[in-house]
């Protein structure tokens, strides 16, 4: 895989940032108003707790719980624009509707309210996206997300600690994980390059498997036979064709002594 795909960008910072900002300005309305808006939170199987869906999230009981929830979100979301670009805005958004409607639909009568569930959605999303698709950076979340909010997994239990929407942590925990099976994430699936990584790969087939006995011992290929040398006389194929000339002259002196000798 390409690591260039992971791309850092200033919404890495903005999309946090933002989000917990829209949570502090909700909660310091209700304190300058003052005004009490927890009954805009979830309530379970009611027409008029349907609303409750979208805007439970920014609601919050107190202090304490806006400040846990905004540091979470903002390591949560910074993580998930960064390693998962494509699906972060899906996850989010649709992960508060689900989430927010599976808290409808089980959950006590009582109000819902808080940003809990759309934790539970980013972590289990997270957590199970990246050992699904086996890539060490996503596998390395994965494992930093469990050690930091492993503990969490005891908060969709009942009755664990009272004045907590079990319910909606559960709600979030079940929606990231169907999350992580909806959305596919190509980009993350390493490329097939030796013949061994391919499915239809036999070994049996392969010419360096066959070196291995049945022990596992690598065996050296036996020695190539020697080259026949061929002794054949050259040709005229491979051998120029050269003419040779012979030009026979007369030798003058020869003849005088000849006719010499006749005269004696």
């Amino acid at each position: 895989m390409n690591d260039n795909r992971f791309k850092f960008s200033t919404s890495v910072f903005a999309w946090p940032l933002y989000f917990v900002l829209a949570l502090w300005v909700v909660y310091w309305i209700e304190i300058r108003v003052p005004i009490d808006l927890s009954h805009y939170g979830v309530y379970p199987r009611t027409l008029k707790g349907l609303r409750g869906i979208i805007f439970s999230p920014f609601l919050h009981g107190g202090l304490e719980h806006l400040y846990n929830n905004s540091i979470a979100l903002l390591v949560l979301v910074a993580a998930l624009r960064y390693f998962y670009r494509k699906h972060a805005l899906q996850v989010m958004g649709y992960g508060i509707l689900l989430s927010g409607t599976i808290t409808w639909i089980i959950a006590r009568d009582a109000y819902h309210i808080g940003a809990s569930g759309l934790i539970y959605v980013l972590v289990s999303f997270m957590f199970f996206k990246g050992i699904q698709t086996g890539y060490y950076r996503l596998v390395a979340l994965s494992l930093t997300i469990i050690m930091l909010y492993g503990g969490m997994i005891w908060y969709v239990f009942p009755d664990v600690e009272k004045g907590i929407s079990w319910e909606g942590h559960l709600a979030g925990l079940i929606t990231g994980l169907i999350f992580s099976r909806w959305y596919d994430a190509p980009d993350y699936q390493k490329p097939i390059t030796y013949d061994w990584q391919k499915p239809d790969f036999n070994p049996e087939d392969d010419p360096f498997m066959k070196r291995f006995d049945e022990n596992g011992n690598f065996v050296n290929p036996p020695k190539p036979a020697p080259e026949e040398v061929d002794l054949q006389e050259p040709t005229s194929a491979t051998m120029p064709r050269i003419t040779v000339v012979y030009t026979y002259t007369k030798n003058d002196d020869v003849e005088e002594e000849q006719d010499t000798n006749d005269e004696l």
